[in-house]
């Protein structure tokens, strides 16, 4: 079995509404996804985490090194890639890029098997998972407080038991908003709050510290990743446990905020930490330290299949009679393509999702998504 293709799909949509989170503006989606073809016709399927095109060019750029190669051998695959351009980076696109080639890989190796990516990572602990809905980001021509408040009653009644809602515009702001929600579902409903490093330590320890009342399950991205000693400090001078960890890539970039317990729960993304190789990993070090593990998600399908197989082979940490289960961040923004990609669509019912079964990531591409979506230039 050997490889003898590497693509890149370039998706995109343009959005009617644009809308931001503290770091980012939005007006399109624009994703990733890596197809990679065996000599016996198997492909497997993965996706990279961040932006589209810088991402493929790098995927382009490891693809010397694929062809030819036995796609079960994972490991020795990893570390060649990794190898290749550690020099030039060891964090960003170059992990991001590896991400999606190793989802892909892994994809292949569980339909040569005819088994389920978690089958192989060592065993499905859960059929199912609970989701929460991401979304809540800030629209534009809309009131932030009232569309947020809407957003969240929308998600509760639909049978989501958390959301969660960015902040990071301002203070002020950002607690309107969040008591706005608090009080449009009331106290059962699980809220998180992500400011996506949009703060600096000062002002998330004061946001912190007056939000405590309002019951938040985490606060997430505080402030920007490579300030550590900023993440200590607002982990110790406010109440709310402190969440991060998307953009801290491979067990190398984790080790220091694990170790030093930067953060309450680590957040990898299977789509930017190294794929399901290094997440395997980073889940063992973050149990290992007694650190919380809720994988992030930002993509489509194949992204949110590509946790779900991983969510289901977690170890409960500690094993126990009743274990704290992981749950799925779930976007609810507008994306047509997201599930229009699998023949399957892959969706919640009352606010929980069942994992894929199938071998691999247990889902069918449907090529002609691919072409409807198929962004320009492409």
């Amino acid at each position: 079995m050997k490889i003898v293709a590497v693509r890149t799909h370039l998706l995109e949509h343009k959005l009617d509404v644009a809308f931001e989170s503290a770091s980012m503006r939005f007006d399109r989606r624009a994703h990733v996804l890596v197809e990679i073809e065996c000599d016996d016709g198997t492909t497997g399927w993965g996706e990279c985490l961040g932006p589209a095109r810088p991402n493929a060019a790098v995927v382009a750029a490891y693809a010397n090194w694929l062809i030819g190669e036995n796609p079960l051998e994972n490991e020795k695959i990893w570390a060649r890639l990794y190898n290749a351009l550690r020099d030039q980076g060891q964090r960003g696109l170059t992990i991001t890029a590896l991400s999606g080639i190793d989802i892909a890989l892994w994809d292949i190796k569980g339909k040569r098997f005819g088994v389920p990516i978690s089958t192989l990572l060592g065993g499905r602990f859960r059929e199912s998972v609970k989701a929460y809905a991401t979304g809540s980001f800030k629209r534009d021509g809309v009131d932030r407080v009232e569309d947020n408040a809407t957003d969240v009653a929308r998600y509760w009644a639909e049978g989501f038991h958390a959301t969660k809602l960015k902040i990071g515009f301002g203070v002020e702001e950002d607690l309107r908003v969040v008591r706005a929600a608090r009080e449009a579902v009331g106290s059962d409903m699980r809220i998180m709050v992500d400011a996506n490093h949009g703060y600096d330590a000062v002002e998330a320890i004061r946001f912190g510290q007056a939000a405590a009342e309002l019951n938040i399950d985490w606060f997430e991205e505080p402030v920007v990743p490579e300030q550590l000693a900023a993440y200590r400090e607002v982990r110790a001078r406010q109440p709310i446990p402190v969440a991060g960890g998307e953009t801290w890539h491979t067990r190398w970039g984790m080790k220091e905020p694990v170790e030093t317990r930067c953060v309450d729960i680590l957040q990898p993304d299977l789509a930017g930490v190294g794929g399901f190789t290094e997440a395997k990993r980073v889940a063992d070090m973050a149990a290992l330290h007694g650190v919380r593990v809720v994988p992030h998600v930002w993509g489509t399908a194949v992204h949110i299949a590509a946790a779900l197989q991983f969510m289901a082979s977690m170890v409960p940490s500690p094993v126990r009679l009743n274990p704290i289960e992981p749950i799925l961040e779930f976007d609810r923004t507008h994306n047509p393509f997201r599930q229009a990609i699998i023949k399957t669509p892959i969706e919640h019912v009352n606010g929980v999702v069942v994992i894929p079964n199938g071998p691999g990531l247990g889902i069918e591409i449907n090529r002609d998504a691919l072409v409807e979506f198929r962004m320009g230039d492409a």
